[in-house]
């Protein structure tokens, strides 16, 4: 099987689909670009399956070098049969590969090797062969003082070795024994003796054991960096009963070279040979593979959540252009203060101290008041960190006193703002502004369009994953380049106005190219026509072919451009016009007009049936935005503080973080609160995403707060039923939802409220 026809068996696609995909990508063409553009070519294959594909392309590719290499090693030797051939040919994944090449595998001189060289192998192969002998008695004729060989202890000791390591590099049984491992063995972690006290945060697991099979990616993790931290020691047990499931795979390995206790002189001495393989070379071996794996498996799970909730916040919906008065809290430090513009132009930056030490709130509100009527501002965005609800205090109370001043407040997330604020980016943006109201500019920017300003960011500094700093950051890094540069292109980008940092995610352009871009546009002003974008240095017919759908330009001299009409369709779109002779500003947005099309009869060689449909679509909403309309959650008045709450008090929150055991949600007391899987809603919850996603407004109630700890227990379930989790317990009736939901909080894959604070606390 071919890579692309075991692609196709994968994406459960047509072969015919995998091949112009994968075509399209060697030719240069972007994932945004061949899902939106070349749905003939494909059969629709959408960005999903298209970075699906992507990766597996790469390792398939990679897998296929491999083989190769392998191959040629291995012919070299003259050591190639025909079925080691087939079996080589036929591995699907590199440690099939590796498990196969393994005894052709050049090393160094192992013991083994060294046995061989002192003409052991012959008794090694007459001890497997005659167990019915003694083995003492066989050995006695390979004594050889010259050799190395001084007694019979010697001789067999080789001869063992010889054995261990034939029996270690079977491949189809370490394959077996391998996954019997993966599918029933067990984790066990313990605390190193004497770091209770420092490796306190990983308490849960000082004394803790799961099945591999039902461990999931967060608490993966948090014992792997209790590992790395020297906090915890890691065992791997072959099976529930550690005993049986040693003895198992010895009996694996024993049956495999027709071993077997029948009574006859060499049966002990086979036997424990075959022990000493499983416990000396192939169990320290496939625990390596194992944890590997379960690594691997919890870093994909940590980068899906990670890449997941990334997207949501980067297509959370925008204010828009509006003048906009950025708030960066602080006490000591004062609030920093920056109003830009409907463009994100700043206007006006300055610092107020409303906060202790200085307490000057009277001053504030006024300088405040002032600032939103020398510009006309709309909006006041406060950033969530150090003193917010503080600040929202200010805000609400200038607002009161001063009710002709008309603005709306929103508290909004800074998470990275700080990064931002001193990047090499942010300097070269802002040369004469201070670092500190640098994030009072990125605060009022994100409100105003999330996605524009959120890319200036490295992504793991959002905050916004499960384990990030512990997975791998290559891996992290790939995936999260490609769901902003997704989201980038589903929203398109005004040419006109884009940053450099927001033009270089629009497929086809490279950070030099949009930086070319952006001087071109600064030095001969606004680009009129999309066309234009070929004068722009470096950018040739192949980039221009990729970006121009992505990038938009309003009030220009073509209406199209302003829509992901692509240029390439403009003379489908005229022949349209010519047949029904109306121009096409009247055309735009006629949706009776639009729904009345014979879309098939517009199609040919280069346009398909859904390249037609899209047109007419993008026409009747030209540059459409696919992110929701704006909303903002309403904290509760006289709430700024954990010692505020009380359980069962209502509120409203935003989630700021999903992940696989519940969702985080922003209360407006400095502290998010836990809306646990199991309380996320009425029915039974799989995954948070189903329920919940990054940035939706909820309705809470809260159930529990630990003011030592700062730790807020919430539910957005209804019934009466949404009590402790403690409590929870106790009830066994009602109904198979309720049954389902009090599963969830039993130890195991989901764990209790408690077990998912302290993850969070770890991970976080």
């Amino acid at each position: 099987m071919n890579v692309n026809t075991q692609i196709a068996v994968e994406l459960a696609v047509h072969q015919r689909q995998v091949d112009a995909a994968v075509a399209l990508l060697d030719g240069g063409a972007t994932v945004p670009f061949v899902a939106r553009y070349r749905k003939e070519a494909t059969g629709g294959l959408d960005d999903t399956q298209l970075r699906q594909l992507e990766v597996r392309l790469v390792y398939l590719r990679e897998l296929e070098v491999r083989r190769a290499a392998i191959l040629r090693s291995i012919e070299e030797q003259g050591k190639l049969g025909e079925e080691l051939r087939r079996d080589i040919l036929a591995a699907d994944t590199k440690t099939r590969l590796e498990d196969l090449y393994l005894p052709y595998k050049p090393k160094r001189r192992t013991r083994a090797q060294i046995a061989r060289e002192a003409g052991l192998e012959p008794l090694a192969d007459s001890l497997l062969a005659h167990p019915e002998l003694p083995p003492e008695s066989q050995a006695l004729a390979y004594i050889n003082a010259s050799a190395g060989v001084a007694d019979t202890g010697q001789a067999l000791d080789g001869a063992r070795q010889i054995l261990m390591e034939r029996m270690a590099e079977d491949a189809a049984l370490t394959g077996e024994l391998r996954e019997r491992l993966w599918s029933q063995g067990r984790l066990r972690s313990r605390v190193v003796s004497g770091k209770e006290s420092a490796g306190a945060k990983f308490a849960d697991y000082f004394d803790y054991e799961e099945a591999l099979s039902r461990l999931p990616s967060h608490r993966t993790l948090a014992i792997l960096r209790g590992r790395n931290e020297d906090m915890l020691q890691l065992t791997l047990l072959p099976a529930a009963d550690e005993a049986q499931g040693h003895q198992a795979a010895e009996h694996a390995l024993a049956a495999r070279h027709g071993i077997a206790a029948r009574g006859r002189p060499g049966d002990d001495w086979l036997l424990q040979t075959a022990r000493l393989c499983w416990r000396v070379k192939l169990l320290p071996k496939l625990e390596l593979d194992v944890l590997q794996r379960l690594r691997e498996s919890a870093e994909q799970e940590a980068i899906r959540v990670f890449s997941s909730n990334l997207r949501d916040l980067l297509l959370a919906a925008p204010a828009g252009p509006r003048v906009t008065l950025g708030l960066d809290p602080g006490l000591r430090t004062g609030v920093k203060m920056a109003v830009i513009d409907a463009t994100g132009q700043v206007l006006e930056t300055g610092t107020i101290y409303p906060h202790a030490p200085q307490k000057q709130w009277a001053p504030s509100m006024e300088a405040l008041a002032a600032l939103v009527r020398r510009h006309g501002v709309t909006l006041i965005s406060i950033g969530n960190g150090t003193a917010s609800r503080e600040t929202d205090e200010l805000v609400a109370e200038c607002m009161q006193r001063y009710p002709d001043l008309g603005v709306t407040r929103v508290t909004v997330s800074e998470a990275g703002a700080s990064v931002y604020s001193a990047s090499e980016l942010a300097a070269r943006e802002f040369p004469g502004l201070d670092v500190s109201l640098r994030g009072a500019v990125s605060i009022a920017r994100r409100i105003q369009d999330p996605l524009a300003e959120l890319v200036k960011i490295d992504p793991r500094a959002i905050g916004v994953g499960q384990y990030q700093h512990d997975v791998n950051p290559t891996g992290l890094a790939h995936s999260l380049d490609g769901v902003v540069e997704d989201c980038v292109n589903a929203v398109g980008v005004d040419v006109n106005t884009a940053s450099a940092s927001l033009l270089r995610y629009v497929s086809g352009l490279s950070a030099t190219l949009a930086d070319n871009i952006v001087q071109h546009r600064n030095q001969f002003g606004p680009f009129r026509r999309r066309a234009s974008l070929l004068d722009v240095p470096r950018l040739g017919p192949r980039a221009y072919e990729q970006a121009a759908g992505f990038l938009r330009i309003r009030d220009g001299d073509e209406p199209l451009d302003a829509s992901a009409v692509h240029p390439e369709a403009y003379p489908l779109v005229q022949r349209m016009l010519l047949e029904t002779g109306k121009p096409i500003r009247e055309v735009i947005g006629n949706t009776a007009w639009l729904r009345a099309v014979n879309a098939a009869s517009y199609t040919d060689s280069q346009f398909g049936l859904p390249t037609v449909q899209d047109i007419l679509s993008e026409l009747e909403k030209p540059g459409r935005d696919p992110r929701p309309a704006f909303v903002q959650a309403r904290f509760r008045e006289g709430v700024t503080r954990l010692t505020d709450l009380k359980p069962g008090m209502q509120l409203e929150g935003v989630i700021t973080n999903v992940t696989n055991f519940g969702a985080f949600v922003d209360i407006g007391v400095h502290q998010d609160g836990l809306v646990h899987l199991s309380q996320l809603a009425d029915h039974y919850v799989a995954s948070p995403r189903d329920v919940v996603k990054t940035g939706d407004v909820v309705h809470v109630r809260v159930l529990e707060i630990d003011e030592v700890r700062r730790r807020v227990s919430l539910t957005m379930r209804s019934d009466v039923r949404s009590e402790p989790v403690s409590a929870q317990k106790a009830d066994r009736g009602r109904d198979r939802d309720s049954r389902r939901i009090r599963q969830q909080e039993q130890p195991g894959p989901q764990g209790s409220m408690a077990e998912a604070w302290a993850r969070a606390s770890k991970g976080r």
